[in-house]
């Protein structure tokens, strides 16, 4: 990171100069003040030499135990390395060249102003979020305002959108974790510029698409977003009182989590009059499979009947709707076809339904089973719980398996 040296910082070491004592404190100072005074073309220098001989000086003051020496020793070596900032730095030490009179009330006002605005802001989002969840404690309320302001830092103000400025949530977390892949993984001097430059940079992140580091960076990213959407997934799955609108909003896009033979969800739900699937994937041929979605947690999916274990009605039911969607498919096939794209001759279903946390006192394989030997009598029809649904993606992913 380049150093900083300008005129503040002069009127300051020779304020420091005039302040000391010791003859070795003057010559280290001295010898500071000479070296930001002998740039070139009216400029002052900086560098790394600058640093060592402010730490010099600083050191020496410290031996003579010149203790305010230090401290402004040590504030002009933050300002040089960019930890202390100008306005700060002038106030504090009076580094004006015209202007050594009182303190600018103008400034004061302006940062009370702000100060003012911030707190009303503040305010605002936390009552917000307490609208939104009234059962939330004191911690959660802070927590929420912390991670605000982590955000804030990836402020952006969209061309389209003038005078206005806006806070992706959630996007620190993100930039974090893509500064420690890029200081890790990839050789890149400044990895938290860089990282903050690719969250808000749509142009950076077709940079790294086109570089092999990048494209590593990029598959990583993309992995740990995944990973992220599928705690979510299981935090509702697990829920009891989660409905299937909700599970239904978690899973839309993430086509990736029923496996590879899938390359992205059809536009339209409603492809046959009366019917509106949950979820239509498409597959690598081009045809159709819909996804059934029923609740998770809440559904007991297993009923005892001669000492063998059988899916109960809310299972028949699913399979049976997923039946009736598939018999108006063949009888439309045609002209979803035409006016679609969509080929639905060979379409098959998937039904997601239940949790064995809905169930805890019959054994997770015992659910698992009876599920699999009742589809294997069903033509195009499979039959998932939830869990498997999310295990088998969780241990794609962390096989590394980006589709």
């Amino acid at each position: 990171m380049p150093t900083r040296s300008d005129m503040a910082l002069e009127l300051h070491l020779d304020a420091i100069l005039s302040t000391a004592t010791a003859d070795t404190v003057k010559d280290a100072v001295g010898a500071a003040l000479r070296h930001v005074r002998s740039g070139t073309g009216g400029r002052r220098k900086g560098g790394r030499r600058l640093t060592e001989l402010l730490a010099g000086a600083r050191r020496s003051a410290a031996t003579a135990e010149e203790w305010e020496v230090v401290r402004s020793l040590q504030d002009a070596l933050h300002y040089t390395e960019g930890r202390l900032l100008r306005p700060d730095y002038e106030e504090k030490y009076r580094l004006h060249l015209f202007d050594r009179g009182p303190r600018d009330h103008a400034e004061l006002e302006t940062i009370a102003r702000t100060v003012a605005m911030m707190n009303e802001f503040w305010c605002h989002e936390a009552e917000k979020y307490l609208g939104e969840r009234p059962q939330a404690t004191v911690a959660e309320v802070l927590d929420h305002v912390r991670t605000l302001g982590h955000d804030a830092r990836y402020m952006q103000a969209p061309v389209d959108d003038p005078a206005r400025y806006h806070i992706p949530r959630g996007i620190a977390e993100r930039a974090l974790w893509t500064e420690r892949v890029l200081r890790n993984r990839v050789e890149v001097t400044d990895p938290a510029g860089a990282a903050r430059r690719i969250m808000s940079s749509p142009e950076a992140l077709a940079v790294l698409a086109g570089d092999e580091d990048g494209r590593t960076v990029l598959r990583a990213a993309e992995l740990q977003r995944r990973a992220g959407q599928l705690q979510e997934l299981r935090r509702l799955a697990e829920d009891p009182v989660a409905s299937e609108h909700a599970l239904q909003r978690a899973l839309k896009g993430m086509y990736w989590v029923f496996g590879g033979r899938f390359i992205g969800e059809a536009q339209q739900r409603r492809l046959v009059p009366g019917d509106e699937v949950d979820i239509p994937l498409i597959r690598a041929d081009g045809s159709l499979h819909i996804v059934e979605l029923k609740q998770a947690a809440a559904v007991r999916l297993v009923k005892e009947h001669r000492g063998a274990w059988v899916p109960r009605r809310e299972v028949h039911d699913a399979v049976a709707q997923a039946v009736n969607y598939l018999v108006g498919l063949d009888e439309n096939r045609d002209r979803i076809g035409r006016e679609f794209g969509v080929d639905t001759r060979r379409a098959s279903a998937t039904v997601l339904v239940g949790h064995p946390l809905g169930q805890p006192e019959v054994d997770e394989k015992e659910i698992n089973d009876a599920l699999r030997i009742h589809a294997s009598h069903l033509n195009r029809i499979e039959i998932l719980t939830y869990k498997e649904l999310i295990d088998g993606a969780e241990r794609a992913l962390a096989a590394g398996e980006v589709i």
